[in-house]
């Protein structure tokens, strides 16, 4: 594996398309437009641009003649990247693409378009946002209700439902923020993803992240860490907290999900095996990080850690 070439030729990177016009609509395809906020964590976490790329190539690859994916670094300086989107997928911190667009969101959303929300972008701390996610996707993160441990989450069943097609039970490690503030019973949400966290998760103590009375109430529950919703308007949106770590992106049923839910929210049917797509290699990985890659780092163990948890699941244990 050639590492320093891979750094300067990544294989398999889409370019950062942030053009005027509807690039979709004009050849009768679905337009779906990713929003991938600047990177943190370090490298290899919350790597929202190059998570935002290996999806949108996914799609761009399995699908060429039913959409057209694109991908904006932050909110597009020219507003015209979004007329006639279709779906919009926000990956970022905090929610902040949300807070500081929240009028031109909503005014998207109205014309019915689809959103997926991934992993710390369904966070976004303030009331008035979280308001709109339970409208737009059906569900967020609260702070001081719910929580964002760290743990293996075991998929062992999935629903009937087009997001699930071809997902087969997985297991796999992240931070996966539970114990969402969804919807009023749940009107309009299909769970996903479910899984008990383990008791230590829900033992910490009491903070705007970390554990809270209602939590610990629920030791030895499920919580719905995926979800769709479908909104009264006949628009949709998907909730998905998982994504902090960007080498998950090679397990196949974890990106499946994704690339499902996406094709999903713009209305698209989803395949019957869901949205095929190529595993990405460790080149494909490593492309597009924000952020430098340490001295130390070992493509060996990520290629070690790739091929276990692709490997056939105990989930039933």
């Amino acid at each position: 594996m050639k590492l320093i070439r891979s750094l300067l030729v990544p294989l398999g990177v889409v370019l950062v398309l942030c053009f005027a016009g509807n690039a979709g609509a004009a050849d009768g395809k679905k337009k779906i437009v990713f929003l991938a906020g600047a990177g943190s964590h370090g490298f290899g976490s919350h790597a929202h641009n190059a998570g935002c790329q290996l999806l949108a190539k996914a799609l761009n690859d399995a699908m060429p003649d039913k959409l057209h994916a694109i991908v904006s670094r932050g909110w597009p300086a020219d507003a015209a990247v979004l007329d006639g989107a279709d779906a919009i997928v926000i990956y970022c911190d905090g929610g902040r693409l949300l807070n500081e667009h929240l009028a031109e969101l909503d005014a998207l959303m109205k014309k019915g378009v689809g959103l997926a929300c991934l992993h710390y972008t369904v966070d976004p701390g303030k009331k008035e946002t979280m308001d709109k996610m339970r409208d737009w996707i059906g569900g967020c993160y609260e702070q001081h209700w719910s929580i964002n441990p760290s743990w293996i989450a075991k998929f062992n069943k999935l629903p009937q439902h087009p997001v699930a097609r071809g997902v087969k039970p997985f297991r796999i490690h992240d931070e996966w923020y539970c114990h969402m503030r969804f919807r009023e019973n749940m009107e309009g949400v299909t769970p996903i993803l479910s899984a008990v966290p383990p008791d230590s998760t829900r033992k910490r103590p009491d903070g705007p992240h970390s554990g809270n009375p209602a939590v610990r109430a629920r030791m030895g529950m499920a919580e719905d860490v995926g979800w769709a919703y479908q909104r009264p308007d006949g628009a949709r949106g998907f909730g998905f907290t998982g994504g902090h770590v960007h080498w998950n992106w090679a397990h196949n049923d974890f990106r499946k999900v994704v690339l499902n839910a996406v094709v999903w929210i713009a209305r698209l049917e989803v395949p019957a095996d869901g949205v095929p797509s190529k595993q990405p290699s460790v080149d494909d990985l490593i492309a597009n990080q924000d952020s430098p890659m340490p001295a130390n780092w070992n493509a060996a163990l990520i290629q070690r850690f790739i091929d276990d948890f692709n490997a056939p699941p105990d989930a039933a244990k």
